[in-house]
């Protein structure tokens, strides 16, 4: 089963981060276990349990971009005539706004998701469309002033 689709370079970097979690921020949290508990009693030790709670977050975050990765297909880049995975698509709200937005599974700012209101309402459409988003806080049109 797909869970999500990405690019090659949205893939590439989870991928990315995923051999920076697992090289050096995995040893530098086994590190600072280790000096940790060089401080004798475990059950007063915050320093311990700082590192140990650090290396839980570590360990799901690393379980979380494998799943992500060993359930992604991988979609080509988007032309510039129509929305897709990895377009970066400037719209236009109804009061004249225009934000900018590149369509991505993967997050961080600057990026809506292609299952949000937003990327399902742009997802195949064309430069020039207006399309209905029917978001949480209301619904509103947002016109496509350009991909790419």
């Amino acid at each position: 089963m797909v869970d999500e689709r990405l690019t090659e370079k949205q893939a590439q970097a989870l991928r990315s981060e995923l051999a920076e979690l697992e090289g050096p921020r995995r040893q530098e949290v086994v590190a600072a276990i280790k000096k940790a508990r060089e401080f004798g009693d475990l059950s007063e030790n915050f320093e311990y349990h700082a590192a140990k709670n650090e290396q839980g977050l570590l360990e799901a975050r690393i379980r979380t971009l494998r799943s992500r990765l060993d359930g992604a297909e991988i979609v080509a880049e988007s032309s510039s005539d129509e929305v897709g995975i990895g377009s970066v698509v400037e719209v236009e709200d109804e009061r004249g706004e225009t934000i900018t937005v590149e369509v991505s599974a993967v997050g961080g700012a600057g990026t809506v998701s292609p299952t949000s209101p937003l990327g399902a309402a742009l997802l195949g459409r064309k430069p020039g469309e207006t399309v209905p988003v029917a978001a949480p806080r209301g619904a509103w049109h947002a016109t496509i002033r350009a991909i790419r």
